[in-house]
């Protein structure tokens, strides 16, 4: 494994970093507050060729921040080797449209269940996709 570190400025995620991606691992992903302090929630992490993204659902605060200023950053490690990791920054873009069929996949993805267990009513799913400007990464080899 190498534990080198590495900084890509292109849009594209590489396709190592896109297969530790597709692993169950849990990401934590800042937003920023309307008063522009950092919002950091955990969240599901999906990933496919357009790159990665994150389900939510609105009316929830991180939706309503991304829609206000889409800077994101998302970091995710490795629960077996907490120095492999990624982190992507960028600008998010919300979807609506596949956002339901997205959590679950997601739910099939970390915890083995066909369908996402916790939709609650009122909310609408949304899918936030990342547009990396910055993706850095240690111990993932291409």
């Amino acid at each position: 494994m190498s534990t080198r570190l590495t900084s890509v400025s292109s849009v594209d995620l590489t396709p190592a970093q896109r297969h530790f991606l597709e692993n169950p691992f849990v990401g934590v992903v800042t937003d920023l507050r309307p008063d522009g302090s950092p919002h950091s929630t955990v969240v599901w992490v999906d990933v496919d060729d357009d790159g990665a993204s994150f389900n939510t659902a609105w009316p929830r605060a991180k939706p309503r921040y991304l829609d206000a200023d889409p800077r994101v950053s998302l970091v995710v490690l490795d629960p077996g080797d907490p120095y492999r990791w990624i982190a992507i920054t960028g600008t998010t873009t919300l979807i609506d449209d596949g956002a339901n069929d997205q959590i679950d996949r997601l739910s099939q993805k970390y915890t083995g269940r066909e369908k996402y267990a916790s939709h609650r009513p009122g909310e609408t799913r949304v899918s936030v996709r990342i547009s990396p400007t910055r993706v850095e990464s240690r111990g993932i080899d291409d």
